[in-house]
């Protein structure tokens, strides 16, 4: 499940997704959607942005984390949201990407949190 609530970035990640072979579940533009999403979904992995109206993704992480404590979710984080990001690693959160994007990292972050 890719989460962002610029399109645009949804967009980004969902190419260099399946480019590399992925399916994308679902996609959702704020937390209360992601959340709501993840319950009815039950995706592999999710990506969330930090930033998002309705509810943040670190909120939205430690919700999905609550409902499901395996849920493997990375964080997406533009650079100077460090002490966010601290705060979404100690919720839970599997690991982060900084934006804007490398797909060699995306990519390799994925690997990681998925076990291959």
């Amino acid at each position: 499940m890719v989460v962002d609530d610029a399109a645009f970035m949804r967009q980004m990640l969902k190419d260099v997704l399946r480019a590399a072979g992925h399916e994308i579940a679902v996609e959702a533009a704020n937390g209360e959607e992601a959340v709501y999403l993840y319950k009815q979904m039950k995706p592999d992995l999710v990506t969330m942005d930090i930033t998002m109206p309705e509810m943040d993704g670190v909120e939205a992480l430690k919700a999905i984390k609550k409902h499901d404590p395996q849920a493997k979710v990375i964080m997406c984080s533009a650079i100077g949201q460090k002490s966010m990001v601290i705060n979404a690693i100690q919720a839970g959160a599997k690991d982060f990407i900084v934006k804007p994007f490398h797909k060699d990292r995306v990519l390799e972050t994925i690997r990681k949190v998925m076990g291959n």
